[in-house]
């Protein structure tokens, strides 16, 4: 072993661990309309299911502490047509205790690793909701995190140059 790598894996050791434990889960809001169920659908219906998900994330007033949010829409139409099936909404919420995270890996840490721990959670929600709205419960696909999050900063991107340019 030569002396560089006996430094670095020496420095490896003593770099702290990142720590994250997960303090409590809840929903902050929780919308269900059946829409088919006060109008009424006649025919055979194919549902065609959107689905909007925002992430959010802040600090609590306790050291080392945050909330992150998984906001969830989904839009159920008949497909071929205008009518509305149902429309569900969700702000899922999850309290972390964070540490030992670089400052400039906080931000995607917490938009990318505190909602996977989540996803499951909300994915379960879902799916009772929808069946017991009277669908076929709705089975969410993963969602790739860290794909949202970097869409996310390039639309802040563009959007911030589009600013830039509107003000010269």
């Amino acid at each position: 072993m030569t002396d560089e790598s006996a430094a670095g894996n020496q420095a490896a050791s003593q770099a702290p661990q990142v720590q994250m434990r997960v303090l409590g889960q809840f929903i902050r809001d929780m919308s269900f309309e059946n829409v088919m169920a006060q109008k009424g659908v006649s025919g055979d219906v194919q549902p065609e299911i959107k689905v909007q998900v925002n992430l959010d994330a802040k600090k609590r007033q306790a050291e080392h502490q945050y909330e992150v949010s998984i906001k969830l829409n989904l839009r159920s139409q008949a497909k071929g047509l205008e009518d509305i099936l149902f429309m569900f909404e969700i702000d899922y919420c999850g309290l972390f205790h964070v540490e030992n995270v670089p400052e400039d890996q906080l931000h995607p840490f917490l938009l990318i690793e505190c909602p996977r721990m989540l996803f499951p959670f909300l994915r379960r929600i879902v799916s009772d909701v929808t069946r017991d709205g009277g669908y076929p419960p709705v089975n969410l696909d993963n969602i790739d995190f860290v794909a949202l999050y970097r869409n996310e900063l390039l639309r802040r991107q563009a959007a911030q140059a589009q600013a830039q340019k509107t003000e010269v």
